[in-house]
């Protein structure tokens, strides 16, 4: 997977894998997340909406199965 670099303010990079149909986003806080059997369409959709925040919580969240594989950087206090 290569990852993409996007403009939104919360979302940093996206890359998909389309022979496993696997979807990672990095959020700005560098925490990575991939979700499972994503499908092709989902991901163009994805690439293409005017606000990449809204379409994740709309269309992705909760309706994939994923998991963290980075846990973030930590904000400095």
């Amino acid at each position: 997977m290569q990852p993409v670099a996007v403009e939104s303010t919360t979302l940093a990079t996206v890359a998909y894998d389309s022979d496993q149909a696997v979807l990672e986003v990095e959020f700005r806080d560098r925490s990575v997340y991939q979700y499972f059997e994503v499908p092709a369409e989902v991901h163009g959709a994805f690439m293409i909406a005017a606000s990449k925040g809204s379409y994740l919580n709309r269309n992705i969240r909760g309706r994939f199965a994923y998991i963290r594989i980075s846990p973030g950087v930590s904000p400095r206090v």
